[in-house]
């Protein structure tokens, strides 16, 4: 018995066929990859032949591009590939980040939004809570989307500065043994931070925010005995925080301010005994409204597509060896 179908999906004079189907219907030739399926495109018909199942599930995936593409959202190989997986998944593609919200532009036309539905759901906690907890691995989005809702933030007057700060030395925050100025000290460290700001607002616009302390950028010991009011704040690298430390960075939330606190707790870099303020801290304030934690999974990794390969192939390798240090990737 032959389980194969043809599926019709007729196309209105709405519907940019470039846009659709990409340069050289490259998107279209990515959907027919991840499927046992055969697609064409006839006129103002994109027809689908393969197993029935499979078919629909193609038939659906375009009627999601299309309803983005209406929508006014721009569509890349990278949200095509995360929409395949979400339908493979069975997972509602209505919830798919391709429909997520532009969250700003930058200088260079780049649009800044969630790119998985974990990520989404992270901007979506950084909207409504004063303080949130971004958990997970590198290259999860989780300070990225920090900072460019702490932008946003202050593009929009809703708070009067920006305060990033990370621990500037695993473990000891020992600045007095490196060469320079303090300035000098604590680049090399906050580096990933100014990378960013540059990219949200233009390095012109990020030198002058920076001269005139709209924007500072400080390290975690320097935090001590302040009340932080009208601000966004960012504690990045929070798993080399101690429980002491991350009391301490908390209790400086002034009125008006928001806290961002972001961290890997399998890439702890504290001397051995030392306890990870980041661990020790989801004991004590869940449940506590007003905070929200935020697990990220490799699933959120947007990085080049091998970083997703390279993360897993660690993480098995490691299952497969007893008492292995780890080896996490920054």
């Amino acid at each position: 018995m032959d389980n194969n179908t043809e599926l019709r999906l007729e196309l209105d004079d709405a519907v940019n066929m470039l846009e659709l189907l990409g340069r050289y219907d490259e998107n279209l030739r990515l959907i027919e990859k991840s499927f046992s399926c055969k697609i064409v495109v006839r006129g103002n018909q994109i027809v689908v032949n393969g197993p029935i199942a499979e078919a629909e599930t193609v038939i659906e995936i375009f009627h999601s591009l299309i309803m983005a593409l209406k929508d006014g959202k721009r569509i890349n190989l990278e949200d095509i590939n995360y929409l395949i997986g979400m339908a493979k998944e069975k997972e509602e593609l209505e919830q798919a980040p391709i429909f997520s919200e532009v969250l700003q532009v930058t200088p260079r036309g780049k649009q800044i939004k969630p790119k998985t539905l974990g990520q989404r759901i992270y901007v979506e906690a950084l909207k409504k809570n004063d303080i949130v907890f971004g958990i997970g691995p590198a290259g999860t989005g989780k300070t990225y989307l920090a900072m460019a809702m702490a932008v946003l933030a202050l593009k929009n007057k809703q708070v009067h500065r920006l305060v990033l700060t990370r621990p500037a030395v695993e473990a000891g925050e020992k600045l007095g043994y490196l060469p320079g100025d303090m300035q000098e000290k604590v680049d090399p460290y906050l580096r990933p931070l100014y990378d960013a700001l540059n990219e949200f607002l233009g390095e012109e616009t990020f030198q002058k925010y920076m001269e005139k302390g709209i924007i500072e950028v400080a390290p975690l010991a320097y935090m001590r005995g302040r009340t932080l009011d009208d601000a966004y704040i960012i504690l990045d690298e929070a798993q080399n925080t101690t429980p002491e430390q991350m009391k301490m960075f908390l209790t400086r939330l002034g009125f008006g301010s928001k806290m961002v606190v972001t961290g890997d707790v399998t890439q702890v870099d504290l001397p051995r005994g030392k306890s990870s303020g980041l661990k020790v801290v989801q004991t004590i304030l869940t449940g506590i409204e007003g905070v929200e934690f935020i697990s990220l999974t490799d699933k959120d990794v947007v990085r080049h597509s091998l970083v997703q390969k390279i993360i897993d192939a660690y993480q098995k390798y490691e299952n497969s060896l007893p008492n292995l240090p780890d080896l996490g990737v920054n």
